[in-house]
């Protein structure tokens, strides 16, 4: 055998996995399509966002939660509803979504902590949800950043296997693109494929895909970490659920290319059991990066709870589709509403005063106080005075900002963004109006409004994620900023039926020996653990478990 584990993917899931096994005294072949730049794979851009249940920064902030609310709030997120018959869909990703939820309000922050991962102070209030007592949404603030933000969590494993490569019990195995696994007697035993030509690609930039060879490994056990399919359009229209309407004809892209779900199909090909592939996590707020690495480079704006958010035709959208609530319900009425499907976009109408105090944007490389860990930094872009260098730098240069002093004139050039112009600027002038009537005290009967004060009882938003209430029309506040808003592709939530040990299992719903699967390609456990909706912090925290499981299972089995 050329190693005991084979692990395919270099992102969170597969290194975490490669961790556990190496710790264990196993000798693990990681293997690739990239070059060893993207090691880190996704995590690394992120924001590193991880959700934790009653933690010593929620507690410090005044937050009060529990096991049992929080896996309330996973439940009627969740909302799963394959349940019937002695293959349900969802019969294992109930467990490990329990599970997890136990590991967040758990052990997850010490394991964390001995692993390298530290936190910032900081615990942000993501997916709020639509009003419910029990539904979609987090009911208090969870989504607790590391510091390093994506960096901070995935390099710590990156160190590790690096480090466990230098003395030889890793060997990394890049530019291999793997197109089969190998079965014998009715288990995995490795895996073939294309050797792909070397490429010095900086990460995340697109690679050759020209083949010079081809090879084959061959293991006790294969686990499979290679992600979703996030940057494939095809694939992601392939899959789309008629209950999200069409999907868009244009998509950006939030994920680099090499996110293509290659391995899905062939895990299925080889009798792994794929299931709620139709579950699929859009975000709603995508902007263009005016500097891409990847193709369709999106970023998503991050946005606080008073952004004023129109659809394509200049109607306000209703609740819960309002900013940082509940991104399904959000993408379901911009895809469903009749008069919508045509088109691709939504627009926030901000002003100054709220850009600079509730626009954050996704990713590593657009925190760079963070992920450089320069506490001065972080003090005075979140709570020093003008946006943060890289809001401004969106605002300036960005395709999709537009700025003006006046509202007609911002509605005139929001609507040389489109094709044909689509916004009545009297319509948008009433609903501007109507908002701002309901900001001359603290009480409102506009839902949004309402949040709007809920944040403000927080202090964590209050200090750096709401704005003080105002009227967008109020000079002081200005300028007024127009946004054009894209679905940005990013996470598949179904993927590959795992048990609570990550082995894959087969059609037949039985172990599927020699086959394990972890992260985004076991939709982060059990094929689904978010059903429908997720809190959000919860993709990194869904790898890091997975391949954890994974890696324990396996240390004990080969």
């Amino acid at each position: 055998m050329d190693a005991d584990v084979i692990v395919v993917g270099g992102g969170l899931a597969g290194l975490v996995a490669a961790n556990e096994l190496v710790q264990a005294g196993k000798r693990v072949a990681l293997v690739d399509q990239e070059n060893p730049a993207n090691l880190g794979g996704q995590a690394f851009w992120s924001f590193g966002g991880l959700f934790l249940v009653n933690s010593p920064e929620q507690r410090k902030l005044g937050v009060r939660d529990s096991f049992d609310l929080a896996w309330r709030d996973w439940r009627g997120s969740a909302s799963w509803d394959r349940l019937d018959g002695p293959l349900a869909e969802d019969e294992w990703a109930i467990q490990w979504a329990r599970a997890y939820v136990a590991f967040a309000a758990g052990e997850k922050r010490s394991w964390l902590k001995q692993h390298g991962v530290s936190l910032t102070p900081m615990v942000g209030w993501a997916e709020r949800g639509g009003g419910q007592a029990f539904g979609h949404g987090n009911s208090v603030p969870r989504f607790h950043v590391a510091w390093g933000t994506g960096t901070g969590v995935s390099e710590p494993f990156a160190d590790r296997a690096r480090a466990a490569a230098g003395d030889g019990r890793l060997t990394f195995h890049h530019r291999r693109r793997v197109d089969q696994l190998l079965v014998e007697g009715g288990r995995i035993v490795g895996v073939t494929g294309a050797i792909l030509a070397p490429d010095t690609a900086l990460r995340g930039a697109p690679s050759s895909r020209d083949v010079v060879g081809d090879f084959i490994l061959r293991a006790s056990a294969v686990v499979l970490a290679s992600g979703g399919i996030g940057g494939d359009h095809d694939k992601v229209r392939r899959f789309w659920p008629e209950r999200l309407g069409s999907p868009p004809k244009s998509m950006i892209t939030g994920v680099p290319a090499y996110v293509d779900g290659r391995m899905l199909d062939i895990a299925g090909e080889a009798g792994g059991r794929l299931v709620n592939r139709d579950r699929m996590w859009h975000y709603v707020e995508g902007v263009q990066n005016w500097a891409p690495i990847w193709p369709r480079h999106a970023i998503r704006i991050l946005p606080g709870p008073s952004p004023l958010w129109l659809d394509a035709l200049g109607r306000r959208l209703p609740s819960p589709a309002l900013p940082g609530h509940d991104t399904m319900a959000t993408l379901k009425h911009l895809r469903t509403t009749p008069d919508l499907a045509e088109h691709d976009h939504s627009w926030f109408i901000v002003s100054q005063k709220i850009l600079e105090k509730e626009f954050a944007l996704s990713g590593s490389e657009q925190n760079l106080d963070i992920t450089e860990r320069k506490w001065l930094k972080v003090l005075m872009s979140r709570l020093g005075k003008g946006a943060p260098p890289a809001v401004d730098a969106f605002k300036r240069q960005g395709a999709d900002f537009v700025v003006a002093d006046d509202l007609d004139t911002l509605v005139a050039r929001m609507n040389a963004l489109t094709e044909r112009p689509l916004l009545d600027p009297a319509l948008i002038r009433r609903q501007v109006e109507d908002r701002d009537a309901q900001m001359d005290n603290p009480y409102a009967k506009d839902f949004q409004i309402m949040s709007i004060h809920n944040s403000r009882r927080y202090l964590g938003d209050r200090l750096a994620r709401t704005a003080t209430p105002h009227r967008l029309l109020d000079p002081r506040a200005g300028p007024l900023i127009g946004v054009r808003l894209h679905v940005l592709t990013r996470k598949s939530l179904g993927g590959l039926q795992t048990d609570l040990s990550s082995q894959v299992l087969k059609a037949d719903g039985t172990p599927f020996e020699g086959l394990y699967a972890a992260g985004e390609a076991a939709g982060f456990g059990g094929g689904g653990l978010h059903g429908y909706n997720a809190l959000e912090g919860t993709f990194l925290g869904g790898c890091i478990f997975s391949g954890r499981a994974a890696g324990r299972a396996l240390a004990g089995r080969v």
